[in-house]
This record gives C-alpha cells, sequence and structure tokens, in this order.
C-alpha cells in the first residue's frame, strides 16, 4: 500500500480541486493507494459530502493554519506547525506517508524539503525540472527552472543524473539524451559556466549526453533531458507557458499548443532530496492534482530516491 500525503490548502482552488483531483485518482486506481488529506478538517469534510471518495482510500489530518502564497517561507514554517504543510513534511520526516503534495507556497515547499527531509547525501543541491511539450507528442524536461539561479559546473553535471533518472523511470523513456543549453552546438562554445560543464558531462558515466543544443532544440526531440542553470531555465519556462496564453487568446486550436497547459502535467518534483517531494502550480486544478498523485505514486513504486541514493554513492 502507497500512502500519498495531498495538502489540501494549498493553491488557488483549496480544497475544491484537490477533492476532485483525488476523486478522479481513486476512480482509477482501486485499492493500492491510501491518500491522507492534509489541512483544515471541517472544510474538507464539507467538499467530500459532494464529492464523495471511497472511505476505505482516505483520511483526513487536521491541519488547522494555512501558509498564504505571499508569507516569507522560512518564517512560515517556523511560525506555523500546524499548517498543513508543516505538518505533511512531519508526516514524511516520521515516515507516515511516503510522498508529499502540495500546489502552495513554492518557497515554503523547498524549505521543508531542504530542511526537514534533506538532500541525497552526495547531492550538492537539489533541482527542479519542467515538462517541455515536444512536436512529436513526447515530453522532455528541461532542468533547472529557477531553484539555482546561480550554478557551478558541478550542479549542472548533477542535473544531468538527476534528470536522466527521472526520464528513464518515471517519464519511461530508455537511455534518454541528454543535451547541454547552449548558444551553439560545437564543443568549447558559450559562457565560462557551459564551457566548463560540458567536459564534465561527456565523462558523466550516469547519462547519455549528446552535447550541445540550442534554444531551437528544446521543443524537438534532439535531447530528452536538457540541462540549464535556473536563470536560463526559468526563462524558458515562462516563455513556454507564455505561448499557451497566446494561442487561448487568439481562439487557435491546435492539439499540439494545447500540451502547452502545464497544468496538464501536474507538478514537479524536487530531485535529490530523500523523499518524493512534488510541487505544483498555484492555479493546479482537479486534472493536475490527479497527475501530481500519479507522478508521487510512480516515484514511490519505482523507488527513484533510492535509485538517485546508489548513483551518487
Amino acid at each position: 500500500m502507497i500512502t500519498i500525503g495531498l495538502d489540501m490548502m494549498g493553491g488557488d482552488y483549496a480544497p475544491l480541486e484537490a477533492v476532485k483531483g483525488a476523486a478522479a485518482f481513486l476512480a482509477d486506481n482501486a485499492a493500492e493507494t491510501m491518500l491522507v488529506l492534509i489541512g483544515d478538517e471541517e472544510k474538507i469534510t464539507t467538499v467530500v459530502k459532494n464529492n464523495p471518495l471511497p472511505r476505505a482510500q482516505y483520511t483526513i489530518v487536521h491541519a488547522p493554519q494555512i501558509i498564504e502564497m505571499h508569507e516569507h517561507p522560512t518564517k512560515a514554517l517556523k511560525e506555523k506547525q500546524a499548517s498543513s504543510i508543516a505538518v505533511g513534511f512531519q508526516l514524511l520526516a516520521t515516515g507516515k506517508i511516503d510522498a508529499f503534495i502540495s500546489a502552495g507556497n513554492t518557497g515554503a515547499m523547498m524549505v521543508g524539503a531542504l530542511f526537514s527531509i534533506k538532500t541525497i547525501e552526495g547531492v550538492l543541491r537539489p533541482t527542479i525540472g519542467a515538462y517541455m511539450p515536444r512536436e512529436n507528442g513526447s515530453l522532455g524536461l528541461l532542468v533547472d527552472v529557477g531553484l539555482n539561479a546561480d550554478c557551478k559546473p558541478e550542479n549542472l553535471n548533477q542535473f544531468a543524473t538527476l534528470g536522466s533518472l527521472f526520464a528513464e523511470h518515471i517519464l519511461k523513456i530508455k537511455k534518454p539524451k541528454t543535451g547541454l543549453v547552449n548558444l551553439g552546438e560545437e564543443e568549447g562554445k558559450g559562457n565560462l559556466l557551459a564551457q566548463a560543464a560540458y567536459p564534465l558531462l561527456k565523462e558523466n558515466t550516469h547519462i547519455n549526453f549528446v552535447g550541445n543544443i540550442e534554444g531551437r532544440d528544446i521543443l524537438i526531440d534532439k535531447a530528452d533531458v536538457m540541462v540549464c542553470d535556473g536563470f536560463t531555465g526559468n526563462v524558458v519556462l515562462k516563455l513556454a507557458e507564455s505561448i499557451y496564453d497566446i494561442v487561448k487568446r487568439r481562439n487557435i486550436e491546435d492539439e499540439h499548443f494545447d500540451r502547452f497547459n502545464f497544468e496538464t502535467y501536474g507538478g514537479v518534483p524536487v530531485l535529490g532530496v530523500a523523499k518524493p517531494v512534488i510541487i505544483g502550480h498555484g492555479i493546479s486544478g482537479s486534472t493536475a492534482f490527479k497527475n501530481m498523485i500519479n507522478i508521487a505514486c510512480r516515484m514511490v513504486t519505482t523507488d527513484l530516491s533510492g535509485k538517485i541514493k546508489a548513483s551518487f554513492e
């Protein structure tokens, strides 16, 4: 039995969309998963009455406080020990749940992941990635997308390993191709960071390194895992998100551009911490929550954290 903790108070549409997402997930997953719904018990119970869940497959853990989106992450976690995010990390750290999901305050989720769960030994910095919808219908993974704005070559090398393991075991890509995001294809191109990272990636036996890729390669299948510093990655991610907004405003119907709705993919995992933690978008709806639970289950069943640990030993 897999036990997944779900922050019911995080996100713009809490707790309704989280309950709807849980219901959709449980409808497809008979009895192998238990959901722990963390948040204001009265509010959760009220919503569940109108959106019933299988009684044997969920429990509610009361957490009366909420960390709001505007609050300082470290200060809020310290002062709001009864918040849904703080309680979620307490349950994860003590082994009462196998994974924790929230669409709440991203900073608080990162602080909790780093200080309650801690990084896997050998990992210099955890990373978060984003799914890039490619023209052939598949997904690529861009890492880092904002957690580490300034990086050293060793960080990029580790992001490549973390991203490759995620792509192989969660996205089910055999021997995923890894590329370094750069301003030219030739070895030796780029700024000092890219030039220093290239030889490390080339010698990394944990990845299938295919060399430099350019911005125009990100949305095709030249590389499955695309590595860059978080500053660059966040610019690319926000640009990709804007494509979906523009397409919708112009009433363009195209199945490829529909895939730029990043809510569809649920949340992104924090790669490099000792237990599965998934961060969702604040505007997450039921589909996003359902997909986040699915990803969390795959991370637990494949023992992704264990595989990462083995790679860094």
